[in-house]
């Protein structure tokens, strides 16, 4: 009995069959007409997303006056921005807010959802009252907070109820950097509830009640079991919230406008007066640039601390 080698030998799985069959997909008339119909709305997106990044890049790297001539000046603004006082002092302003704002508002979010995460009646009417934050209006939301931080308003009438000095947080330049990071942590915690919640979805139930049938309480079932497996969902909220913190103007200039002084004069709202009242727009383009540097850097810094493993 004689054995042939095709039989013997492996056969030899060539990728160039999977690699023509994938190439045969985007030829067929579906895919090419697919691709053509998301062509106008990539390039709209394109365009009108990074274009204008991308000319405030170029800005950043001339002297521009409006109705006036362009003039290239390389690295100049960028070493005004290094000697800038004001620069360096609305950073610290952008520091100490994000530092503030990013964990409080993780923390509320995570709370939130381990609260509603359990199933009992009206539980799906909590989730949207807690979501109703995030789509209300941050200038609306300027407005009515205003109100409440002033000397008049109920937060002050509390503190005076209890005891503590009144006034307003607002027109104070220790406490109106909390009070805005109240507001801030008021208007995003629905979104990170939301993140976190469909994360401790995935979670299997038995390991919980393994760990309780070892003995384990609430606290060391969430540091040991619960924690870990929101990593992920806390990674991406870290990133997001910092963007956020970072570029953060809407309620701040209508509860505060930068003041009192310039306790809260944010990068955001330098850049906007740069560009909007001085009209040295060079300059706040300069501004810009810096602040995506550094957001991107803290991504980055976040994703080698927390996300080093996905």
């Amino acid at each position: 009995m004689t054995t042939t080698a095709s039989a013997r030998e492996p056969v030899a799985t060539s990728p160039a069959p999977a690699r023509k069959r994938a190439g045969a997909r985007f030829l067929r008339p579906e895919a090419r007409n697919g691709l053509l119909l998301v062509l106008p709305a990539f390039l709209l997106f394109v365009l009108f997303r990074f274009g204008p990044a991308i000319a405030g890049g170029i800005l950043s790297f001339t002297d521009y006056t409006l109705g006036g001539e362009t003039e290239w000046t390389g690295l100049a603004n960028f070493e005004r921005l290094v000697h800038d006082d004001r620069f360096w002092d609305s950073l610290r302003v952008t520091v100490v807010y994000s530092l503030l704002a990013v964990p409080g508002s993780i923390i509320v979010s995570v709370a939130m959802a381990m609260l509603v995460r359990r199933t009992f009646r009206g539980v799906r009417l909590f989730r949207s009252i807690f979501f109703l934050p995030v789509v209300t209006s941050l200038v609306l939301a300027g407005i009515i907070f205003t109100w409440i931080f002033s000397e008049d308003g109920p937060w002050s009438s509390l503190l005076r109820a209890v005891g503590f000095e009144g006034g307003s947080w607002l027109a104070d330049s220790v406490l109106v950097l909390p009070a805005l990071v109240v507001v801030s942590i008021w208007t995003r915690f629905g979104y990170g509830m939301l993140i976190v919640l469909a994360r401790l979805q995935d979670i299997p139930r038995e390991l919980e009640e393994a760990a309780h049938v070892d003995g384990a309480g609430p606290w060391q079932t969430f540091r040991h079991i619960i924690l870990p497996q929101l990593k992920p969902a806390l990674f991406f909220l870290g990133v997001l919230e910092t963007t956020v913190a970072f570029q953060a103007f809407d309620t701040i200039w209508v509860m505060t406008g930068g003041g009192p002084g310039r306790a809260s004069r944010t990068l955001v709202i330098e850049l906007y007066d740069q560009g909007f009242r001085n009209f040295d727009q060079d300059y706040a383009a300069t501004i810009g640039v810096a602040l995506f540097v550094m957001t991107l850097i803290v991504a980055l810094i976040q994703r080698l601390i927390m996300g080093r493993d996905k």
